[in-house]
């Protein structure tokens, strides 16, 4: 993607739509007249041409000459209620600061970075971001349409490793229990995943071809948000969902069992100059807000397949995600982030966060992926080389941290499921310190510096959760399962 941004910062290295930006005011500070995006979307109210009154406002004039204005985020309570969006956020929304996050809309030349920078000198301003975009590929080998056997060896290595079958033989999953799945959307079709989808999800999606860089060609639905988290040209959320819940009709079953996953698609398509196959590109609102949604739709763990460099951010910009990633913490999702697949110690965000189990990858011999980030926040690694899944058609093998996550993810979700049935829950922090006392070594000699505490094991995992509750005097986290 072509870097040439004037309307940017020079040092960032990360591209930003020309026409958005993001903004969170302090506590206490945030106008409630100002519509919820989803609200906007769907034409229940106009956008806000005003936020403050005062400074913001007139920076937006001198820079920018208009704005249009939304909360990003849904008021948990009302978020089915349309045109009342905006209304009735509760402490932790406002803690938390996603009731006091809006997206802005400026015509197109304004100086995103300059506006930016202004905005940082007001003291209502607790952060202010450009609109970042981020692009996900697949690795992939395309061509699998004929149906495969269940007992392929190669297919079935993976899921040995992490103790598939004893896993779903000790607990088979509960279907009340969701994984919300933040990626590029789903086949609904599918009959691998038929079934194993929750109805209710969501398309977060809002893009402009003016948003993207000469040569970059947005593909089939980008501009509306709707209750169809379809992708026609990607596939990276369905080798996610099946690696979680395929039913296990021409490949492995998913190690979520009878759990079930919530498509929340806030990628897009689209075709860059130098790729042969369609990326994901998504905006890190239309991120967030799937984020939000997800957690308010009740999904108890979210798996995050994506990931912006912090290399690439420039040192005034915001850690993309926090204010989201805190929320759905501080509301009980166990959160799983792919560590990226750059081969680097560095760290990627929303993996980096320390709500989030990070994972990185290893690779048929158990050991760490050469492409697999790596850092001290990295907790664990497993399976992503190579795995036997679903495509928007058929099947494919997918490569990267992408399809170690949904391991981990699956796994946790059937944690939740085994507590559950003893009336408990489980924490984040409890799910972490679960998989990493339960995790199976490297191979001796291996060196896996950054690669986290060894591979996963969801055997141990629901055996170790066990053994917790058994120990434990009262319910884990705190509280009975509601």
């Amino acid at each position: 993607m072509n870097l040439l941004i004037p309307w940017a910062d020079p040092s960032d290295r990360v591209y930003s739509t020309p026409t958005s930006l993001l903004i969170k005011l302090r506590l206490g500070e945030a106008p409630e007249h100002v519509p919820a995006a989803l609200d906007v979307h769907e034409c229940c109210h106009d956008p806000a041409h005003s936020l403050d009154g005062g400074p913001i406002d007139r920076i937006m004039r001198c820079h920018a000459g208009a704005m249009r204005a939304a909360h990003l985020h849904c008021a948990a309570r009302n978020q089915r209620r349309r045109g009342h969006r905006h209304n009735g956020y509760d402490d932790v929304e406002q803690v938390t600061g996603v009731a006091r996050s809006f997206f802005i809309k400026v015509p197109r030349g304004a100086p995103i970075a300059q506006i930016c920078d202004r905005l940082r000198q007001i003291s209502i301003v607790e952060w202010v971001s450009p609109n970042y975009l981020i692009t996900q590929t697949l690795d992939k080998e395309p061509g699998l349409e004929r149906p495969l056997l269940t007992d392929d060896l190669d297919a079935w290595a993976p899921r040995h490793l992490v103790g598939l079958p004893e896993a779903l033989a000790h607990e088979p999953g509960q279907p009340t229990v969701s994984i919300g799945l933040i990626d590029s959307g789903i086949a609904h079709g599918h009959p691998e995943v038929k079934g194993q989808l929750r109805d209710d999800g969501y398309d977060t999606v809002n893009l402009q071809q003016t948003d993207v860089a000469p040569g970059v060609r947005l593909l089939g639905d980008y501009t509306e948000n709707d209750p169809n988290p379809y992708d026609d040209f990607v596939g990276h959320g369905m080798g996610c969902a099946g690696i979680m819940a395929a039913k296990g009709v021409h490949m492995p079953p998913g190690l979520a069992g009878a759990c079930q996953v919530l498509p929340m698609r806030a990628l897009g398509a689209a075709k860059l100059p130098d790729k042969v196959l369609p990326v994901g590109l998504g905006a890190l609102s239309d991120l967030d807000l799937a984020i939000t949604l997800a957690v308010n739709q009740g999904a108890k763990v979210l798996n995050l397949s994506f990931g912006t460099s912090d290399e690439a951010l420039t040192p005034s910009s915001p850690r993309p995600h926090a204010d989201t990633i805190r929320y759905a913490a501080e509301r009980g999702c166990i959160l799983i982030a792919a560590s990226g697949n750059s081969g680097a110690h560095e760290r990627y965000w929303p993996a980096a966060h320390p709500e989030v189990i990070a994972v990185g990858a290893v690779d048929a011999a158990g050991q760490p992926a050469s492409f697999s980030t790596k850092g001290d926040h990295v907790a664990i690694s497993a399976p992503g080389a190579r795995i036997l899944t679903t495509s928007l058609g058929s099947y494919q093998y997918a490569t990267g941290t992408s399809f170690a996550a949904p391991f981990v993810a699956a796994a946790a979700a059937l944690c939740v499921s085994r507590a559950s049935r003893m009336s408990r829950s489980v924490t984040g922090p409890e799910m972490r310190q679960i998989l990493t006392r339960s995790a199976r070594p490297f191979p001796h000699g291996t060196r896996h510096s950054g690669a986290g505490v060894g591979i996963l094991d969801a055997a141990a995992a629901l055996t170790t959760l066990d053994e917790m509750i058994v120990q434990s005097p009262g319910p884990m986290g705190g509280q009975h399962v509601q």
